[in-house]
């Protein structure tokens, strides 16, 4: 038994190559950008063309394709094909349909555009997870490496925006052929990936996997719940940021929509690798506490931001990106871990958590932000504006109040004790 613990020790301190670091950090940086490119500034481009009525619909076919192509397509295809064989296939099928998109972004095609944008979705959605999946399985032993190659996924989706700012493209639909482009050398890339196995097939039928069976039970710990409803929650005024804000930052007069935007997942890497030692530090619930109160806060400064001398308003809402995101999505999967693990469904607890957040929470979001949207007058101004980023403040900081009330960290409790 020493013999054996010994060995385990010793395989995760082997050190991994710099060669393996690199291949796969490029992963992460394409993977990312590819979303990044034509995502953040998606919004504007629609109302620059006369379709920004479709914008909620846009922005619903993420949480569809999180659901329809993570759970289904991601878990039941790996089991007959390796992962790097279906990204080669994803991302030159998923290339190939970028291409023709900006030939539907128009007031003629819109719905038909919505529509194969989900189909885009679809695909596009399980490669996240695949992308992870070869890392991870890379990396073996050595999985604490993996927090360093994912930050090269973020370093991707800034860069992304920068270049799509730098170059004039924010509001154009010509971000899509720019996806395009990286996506279709993602798909040859991959081919030169390691080529991890694809995931065992576990005891329980695929479609026991498929719901989250097991996952689901950790509801029956009235923190968990609390937790699952609370995130549920704060991701319908999430979405609201992911499609309403680039329309926004225009009509407050700002340029290089995609290089401001980009400020927020600089802010959002600044905090990434604090997480582990933080949450260690403090427990679940004040991060995510800290993490709601600033999505209350970026929101209210977006309804006091204008163009002129409260400019700095918008920025520091948009910069609020890092705390927001981080210290409720980052600090909520560690806790979801924690939870799991001792139950050994922790893969099946992640992917529940994205179908309430990503999936239910931010389609609700979508469809409501449409609703307020749609109450815009046709030449909105700035301070028509301002009276639907109050509507997120508000529910943000309810979350919020109601989280700090009810919850309780029982994870912390019994390891304390």
């Amino acid at each position: 038994m020493a013999t054996l613990g010994n060995d385990a020790l010793a395989a995760s301190q082997r050190p991994v190559s710099g060669l393996l670091m690199g291949r796969l950090s490029a992963l992460m940086f394409m993977q990312f950008f590819v979303w990044g490119a034509w995502n953040v500034t998606l919004g504007l481009v629609m109302q620059t063309v006369g379709i920004g009525s479709l914008i909620a619909n846009a922005f619903s076919v993420g949480p569809i394709a999180s659901i329809a192509g993570s759970f289904l397509l991601g878990m039941a295809a790996t089991r007959y094909l390796s992962p790097r064989a279906l990204m080669v296939i994803l991302h030159l099928v998923g290339g190939a349909i970028l291409l023709v998109m900006p030939a539907l972004v128009t007031p003629e095609n819109g719905t038909t555009f919505v529509w194969v944008l989900l189909g885009y979705m679809i695909l596009y959605m399980p490669t996240v997870g695949l992308a992870n999946t070869i890392a991870l399985k890379s990396f073996g032993e050595r999985a604490d490496r993996f927090p360093f190659v994912r930050a090269f996924g973020t370093l991707g989706w800034i860069v992304a925006g920068l270049i799509i700012g730098w170059v004039g493209l924010s509001a154009s639909p010509e971000i899509f052929r720019v996806a395009a482009v990286v996506s279709i050398a993602l798909g040859l890339y991959s081919l030169t990936l390691p080529n991890v196995a694809p995931d065992a097939p576990r005891d329980e039928s695929l479609v026991r996997q498929v719901l989250c069976v097991e996952a689901f039970g950790l509801m029956r710990q009235r923190s968990y719940l609390i937790f699952i409803l609370a995130a549920t929650l704060i991701s319908v005024p999430l979405a609201m940021y992911y499609a309403y804000a680039s329309a926004y930052l225009g009509v407050a007069g700002i340029e290089n929509v995609g290089g401001t935007m980009a400020i927020g997942q600089m802010s959002e890497l600044v905090f990434m690798f604090s997480m582990p030692w933080l949450y260690r530090r403090f427990g679940v619930k004040p991060l995510l506490l800290v993490g709601m109160i600033a999505w209350a806060l970026r929101y209210a400064l977006f309804a006091i931001g204008d163009g002129g001398s409260s400019l700095w308003a918008i920025y520091l809402g948009v910069a609020l990106h890092g705390v927001c995101y981080d210290f409720f999505f980052v600090a909520g999967a560690i806790y979801t871990g924690t939870i799991a693990s001792p139950k050994g469904v922790n893969a099946q607890a992640q992917g529940m958590l994205t179908l309430f957040t990503y999936g239910v929470g931010m389609l609700l979001g979508s469809q409501i932000g449409g609703l307020l949207y749609a109450q815009l007058p046709e030449a909105s101004t700035i301070a028509d504006w301002h009276q639907m980023w109050w509507y997120p403040a508000i529910a943000a900081a309810v979350i919020a109040v109601l989280f700090q009330l009810f919850f309780r960290d029982d994870s912390r409790t019994e390891t304390s004790a």
